[in-house]
């Protein structure tokens, strides 16, 4: 087994124990501080959740965690060392001479640093070539960006070995091999920083104006495609020379406190539009655009799932559509089998074939059954007393394709709806062609005791109107069913 040590606890620390030892590695940990062991299990429980879902793999089997209270011993055979103290240049000094009197000559000294160049690092060691900066970004249990910044001291094959080490941990080394103080992403963030400074300072905005301008507009962009690709998207056909010629006078204005900027000369303007033809010449404008387009789409509803920023937004316009798209108890005609879901496919319900993937067959008929228990009275206030419906058995019949885009909807008939027992039928078109058919059958139970039981008067009621409703409708074909042998 291989063995990282973890020099320094904190958060930073913490998350590089969680991301090796979670990928198979021994870790060891050095930390004088007597909370450390806490604060690392910690992080490390919120790793344990969240990693490994980020994989479509199996991890390796967890390596062994141990806390160390002599430096040498934590050090001593380990593979990879990770420095995360805090950032005085004096004390990461010390700390390199004794780790470098105790660690083997081949082990990787890693520094979490993000502001010293490692020169400064190597300055007056033992081994400078040793020693690199690979500064993470928090969480690092979960981001991959390493920024990899190295020195004419560092041998190519100890900075190929490190990058391959990072790789095995499914991070991103981004090889920084001009060093400069904060490197290179940082740089970034203390320009936003400091402009943000000056935009709560002068009375512009507040804190959480300046947050929502980020997560609600280009923070997003930027997550996906970055800065320089996203203003190729902004310059159109014409590309980034056009985007660079219609908004580099601005460079010039006064948008910013931060007016040092480089002459916007022929040359500059020649060396970006290179670069990015380089960067995303192999893409049309409109096949960028469809991909930038993608990304956001899956970015944003994987914020309607946790209700936040961006995703908070979508839900509230949801919300504020329901009543005009979906019917209630009410203005439903209960004879019929009734509209549970009305939507678009979106782009990130289909596959590699180009059609709607199977598993949001299941999520669709998923969230029909949720509006239809809405309908019956079992809606959030009642779930939140201790009442709800858990699906026991399910069964999906695929009868023909769809794809992103499609105006689909859901028509459910009630099958049974007496007691504790719910049986649904939903049909899923797309206009006149029938999709597929979903069957569910749910049984209420009590979120207290995880049993089931009865369901409140006010639904059984409901549930009898329907009952009454529908009882002329015929039985469904494909109800019951089991899956056909071929022919």
């Amino acid at each position: 087994m291989t063995t990282a040590a973890i020099i320094g606890g904190g958060v930073i620390g913490g998350g590089w124990a969680a991301r090796f030892l979670l990928n198979g590695w021994d870790v060891r940990v050095f930390d004088p501080d007597p909370q450390a062991e806490r604060k690392i299990g910690e992080v490390l429980a919120n790793a344990r959740r969240s990693l490994p879902g980020l994989s479509d793999m199996p991890l390796p089997p967890e390596g062994k965690l141990s806390f160390h209270t002599d430096l040498a011993e934590a050090v001593a055979g380990a593979a990879w060392i990770q420095e995360s103290v805090p950032e005085r240049l004096d004390l990461k000094l010390k700390v390199y001479r004794s780790i470098q009197e105790a660690c083997d000559p081949d082990a990787i000294l890693g520094s979490s640093t993000s502001g010293f160049k490692p020169s400064e690092l190597q300055e007056g060691a033992l081994r400078p070539g040793q020693i690199v900066v690979t500064h993470p970004f928090n969480p690092v249990y979960l981001l991959p960006l390493i920024e990899l910044v190295t020195t004419p001291e560092n041998s190519p094959e100890m900075i190929a070995r490190a990058k391959e080490i990072m790789r095995g941990l499914g991070q991103f080394p981004l090889h920084v091999r001009k060093e400069i103080d904060a490197h290179i992403a940082d740089r970034f963030l203390e320009a936003v920083w400091r402009e943000a400074l000056w935009l709560v300072k002068d009375g512009i905005a507040t804190t959480e104006e300046i947050d929502e301008a980020i997560r609600m507009g280009f923070g997003i962009r930027w997550a996906q495609m970055g800065l320089f690709e996203t203003y190729r998207v902004a310059g159109g056909e014409a590309g980034m020379k056009h985007f660079m010629a219609q908004f580099g006078p601005c460079l010039s204005w006064p948008w910013t406190k931060l007016m040092d900027v480089p002459e916007f000369t022929d040359e500059l303007v020649d060396l970006i539009a290179g670069q990015s033809d380089a960067q995303s010449g192999h893409h049309t404008i409109r096949e960028l655009e469809r991909i930038r387009d993608n990304n956001l789409v899956g970015m944003m509803r994987a914020l309607k799932a946790q209700n936040w920023g961006a995703g908070a937004v979508l839900n509230t316009h949801d919300a504020a559509l329901k009543p005009r798209a979906l019917p209630d108890l009410e203005t439903a005609d209960l004879s019929q089998p009734i509209l549970t879901l009305s939507r678009a496919v979106p782009l990130d319900w289909t596959d590699y074939n180009g059609h709607m993937t199977e598993s949001k067959y299941l999520e669709a008929f998923a969230n029909s059954t949720d509006r239809f228990m809405e309908i019956i009275g079992c809606d959030a206030d009642y779930i939140a007393n201790g009442g709800s419906y858990f699906t026991a058995e399910t069964h999906i019949r695929h009868l023909d394709e769809t794809h992103a885009g499609a105006r689909i909807r859901v028509e459910t008939q009630m099958l049974l709806g007496q007691g504790k027992k719910l049986h649904l039928f939903h049909r899923m078109y797309e206009g006149d062609t029938l999709l597929a058919t979903g069957e569910s059958f749910l049984l209420h139970v009590s979120l207290e005791t995880r049993k089931p039981c009865a369901p409140s008067s006010e639904i059984e009621a409901a549930m009898a109107r329907i009952a009454e409703a529908q009882a002329g409708l015929p039985y469904p074909e494909g109800a019951g069913s089991a899956i056909r042998k071929p022919a």
